[in-house]
């Protein structure tokens, strides 16, 4: 048996029931679990001691949204200043390059950013199968993510509608349903772990209202819930799509989802912007959640999701970075910062604090994903930990709430520690992962795409 104490802590912030705080004291973990913690001295023989002087302690936080193949198409010039829409339809161009090669480093490089920010387990949304490469996208990123030793719960994403049929994907990224069922069949037998402290547990992703047939939405529902998944889809993204929800199907996109069986416990959203009272009223009768990405929201210009008044209703809400096209970083610390910024552009009672966005970071994550064994500093959970040093120049004069700091100001390093499923995976702020290499490789890859995009589109992305 493994064991690991962390002592002399600034601050541990335990995100349980009671949202209980101490400093000083212990955190015991044994194997894969926490088994003891709390402000008080312990004397036991262990493997590793772990001295948080000068440190925050937090649950590792959990990204509940991203799309990390998106890390090879960051801040492409054409695409800088444009909305939704005319964003996609353009990055479609360069994503229809990727390869399972592409997809395999992207998702390594994307992963040790959330977890150089603290993030323990994260979702991922692809959604896109180029038809001149591999099917198997979703496995070259399971692979990368236990590489890393990550938590991993990636959704098998799915687009149907194309261009011809009038969606927004080119045909040739797009999959007929009869296949999208197979590939996820396929995944689930070999992958999903529905036990706790699973290390990759599958969930079902139709890409959006405006990629994906009504037939393909309400079948994946079923599926999911005879099959005990979780599902998950963008949704009330922008006015835009509201549109075009109300143009094709005659509703606004909560009540056609509502319609579709997406108004379900085991169903959470990304962005879920556009809503009125009665929406976010459906959603927490259902137990619906939601994803809120508040940097991807403000890059595109997609509006102010109303978080507080989901918070009031009892709606799951929780944090994700979105992709690394509509944000451009991958840091769930700076997206839990802009959480709480952004709602300061609001009514003073729509304020978020820091410690709201933290829990939002950490049990909404856990609960949105459908899980209780992450998401909190308890005994019996998952030893799933981020250990930041608050003693850096960034923090100087924020000490009087050093769980605050972290929100308010913005740090400039890695985490210190990052501890998953016991063990640990980022010490003294160093990954194992050699990530020079890593960047140069994505680098090419990113140049390769890009490259052959403009050579067959005629189109100037830069």
């Amino acid at each position: 048996m493994s064991k690991i104490l962390i002592k002399n802590s600034l601050a541990v912030a335990t995100m349980n029931d009671s949202k209980e705080e101490f400093s000083g004291g212990h955190i015991l973990i044994e194997d894969d679990k926490i088994t003891s913690l709390g402000p008080n001295e312990l004397d036991v023989k262990v493997d590793k001691v772990i001295d948080a002087t000068g440190m925050v302690v937090l649950p590792g936080f959990i990204n509940t949204h991203h799309h990390l193949y998106q890390t090879l198409t960051k801040n492409i010039p054409l695409m800088q200043n444009q909305p939704l829409f005319s964003w996609l339809t353009n990055h479609y161009e360069v994503w229809r390059e990727l390869t399972a090669e592409a997809v395999s480093v992207s998702t390594k490089t994307g992963l040790i950013e959330l977890m150089k920010s603290g993030t323990t387990t994260s979702s991922d949304h692809l959604y896109l199968f180029p038809h001149h490469t591999s099917d198997e996208l979703i496995d070259a990123e399971i692979e990368s993510a236990k590489a890393l030793g990550i938590r991993f719960q990636p959704t098998r994403g799915s687009m149907s509608l194309g261009k011809s049929q009038g969606g927004l994907p080119p045909d040739d990224t797009v999959q007929t349903e009869a296949k999208i069922q197979e590939d996820t069949e396929r995944l689930l037998s070999i992958y999903h772990d529905d036990t706790d402290g699973a290390m990759t547990r599958i969930s079902l992703a139709p890409c959006s209202p405006f990629s994906v047939t009504p037939e393909l939405m309400k079948s994946t529902a079923e599926f999911a819930l005879a099959n005990g998944l979780q599902i998950h889809t963008h949704l009330a993204e922008t006015l835009d799509e509201e549109a075009f929800c109300i143009e094709q199907y005659g509703d606004r996109p909560a009540i056609y989802a509502d319609k579709l069986g997406w108004m379900n416990s085991n169903a959470w959203y990304a962005h879920a912007i556009h809503l009125n009272d009665e929406e976010i009223q459906r959603m927490a009768e259902t137990g619906t959640g939601m994803s809120h990405c508040p940097t991807s929201n403000m890059r595109l210009g997609s509006g102010i999701a109303r978080i507080k008044e989901m918070m009031g209703n009892g709606v799951r809400v929780s944090i994700g970075v979105d992709g690394s096209a509509s944000n451009d970083a991958g840091s769930m610390l700076m997206d839990i910062r802009n959480a709480m910024m952004l709602s300061r552009l609001r009514e003073e009672e729509c304020w978020l604090t820091a410690r709201d966005v933290l829990w939002l970071a950490t049990r909404g994550g856990a609960s949105v994903l459908g899980r209780n064994d992450v998401g909190e500093l308890s005994v019996g959970k998952q030893a799933d930990l981020a250990l930041f040093s608050v003693e850096g120049l960034e923090y100087a004069g924020g000490l009087s709430d050093p769980v605050a700091s972290l929100v308010f100001s913005v740090r400039t390093s890695s985490v210190n520690h990052l501890i998953v499923n016991g063990k640990i995976q980022i010490e003294n702020g160093h990954t194992t992962i050699d990530e020079e290499s890593l960047a140069s490789l994505h680098n090419r890859i990113a140049e390769s795409m890009l490259t052959k995009a403009q050579d067959k589109t005629g189109i100037k992305f830069r």
